[in-house]
């Protein structure tokens, strides 16, 4: 049997999420018979923050699409990682089916979810990267299964003796669109280093944030840079992943978690949506859902090294067990070889959702 080829369209060069969602998987892949092309947008899927320059973003973005959207005719199957142009269904009505969106935010909250119902629709699958997801989008599509974000296990691995025992690192790394969650938690953040003053906070992420009243000697901006990600949290004594309880929220599929827990870092978290899922298959960190309890928590592991080790190899193992590349693969391979009826689609228990 010849190798069955796919065609995925992605988000920009830089865009975070086509890496675990995509790139994860091409070469995995081809031992299962799949042969993976990826076509990210060179003018990248979200728009530009000044406003003026947005026509002509879109306008780059629809003829940077056109060629590829042209490729999918000698491709067996199309896979969608988001839209192709933010908020919008342009392109994806001509590209080839059979069709797969993968979804891994709650993309619906924009622009009235319009764009996401008409696109579900087009699909003959949708992979949700968490339950919150599927429960919406099984309303639009009978066909969805879930695949949680993929962690590269050999690449985010702990490495204690990186890690500055003399300034314990309180670590949050991401896009500035998440520093909100942030700014809900700077009052803990402010106080939990004002009583440890050997504490440093290191925010990695493509811009600086501006909290209003943190020591700047205790607060450490560190530019995003994809090749040194692992390191930068591998650094880190403590992960943190602050989130409010929104829609937006919930559609979130823990993958700073994730990364933390792969890294061997003990996690403290908002206990919303997917995060409140992982924390429940171990200890492996702490729920916290108020400021003091943010300070609470944050207190208790700077306190207890022992148990920042034990949660942290807690957490190395529920990744490697449940969330690692190569335990994922096979559920990916099955659900994309099933679309196109493939007699080669390996027999096992499918992550799937059903209403």
């Amino acid at each position: 049997m010849g190798m069955l080829r796919v065609i995925a369209y992605t988000g920009g060069h830089n865009a975070p999420s086509r890496v675990p969602r995509v790139q994860h998987y091409i070469e995995p892949l081809k031992a299962l018979g799949l042969e993976v092309r990826e076509c990210p947008s060179y003018a990248g899927v979200f728009p530009p923050k000044k406003k003026w320059l947005r026509p002509f973003w879109g306008l780059w973005n629809l003829c940077d699409r056109f060629p590829d959207v042209l490729k999918s005719l000698r491709y067996d199957l199309s896979f969608f990682q988001r839209e192709m142009l933010s908020t919008f269904v342009t392109w994806e009505p001509l590209v080839k089916g059979p069709r797969v969106l993968d979804v891994d935010d709650a993309i619906w909250v924009n622009r009235g979810g319009g764009f996401a119902r008409r696109l579900a629709g087009l699909c003959d699958h949708v992979i949700c990267g968490n339950r919150f997801l599927a429960e919406q989008f099984s309303k639009w599509n009978r066909s969805v299964s879930i695949l949680p974000t993929s962690v590269d296990t050999r690449e985010y691995h702990p490495r204690p003796e990186l890690a500055d025992r003399q300034h314990p690192i309180i670590g949050w790394m991401g896009l500035s669109g998440g520093f909100k969650f942030l700014y809900g938690i700077e009052p803990a953040l402010r106080t939990i280093l004002r009583i440890h003053p050997e504490l440093v906070l290191r925010i990695v992420s493509n811009e600086p944030p501006r909290f209003q009243d943190l020591p700047g000697d205790q607060f450490e901006f560190v530019p995003w840079r994809r090749e040194r990600q692992a390191q930068d949290i591998q650094e880190m004594t403590i992960g943190i992943m602050p989130l409010d309880d929104s829609e937006e929220s919930r559609g979130k599929c823990s993958y700073k978690m994730l990364l933390y827990m792969a890294c061997g870092l003990p996690v403290i978290v908002s206990p919303v949506g997917m995060n409140a899922d992982v924390l429940q298959k171990g200890e492996l960190g702490i729920g916290a859902s108020s400021v003091d309890e943010w300070i609470a928590g944050l207190d208790d592991l700077i306190r207890d090294p022992e148990k920042r080790a034990r949660m942290g190899n807690t957490g190395r193992e529920v990744v490697a067990k449940h969330y690692s590349v190569d335990v994922l693969v096979p559920h990916l391979a099955s659900t994309l070889l099933r679309m196109t009826g493939s007699s080669q689609a390996p027999v096992i228990d499918d992550v799937s959702y059903s209403s």
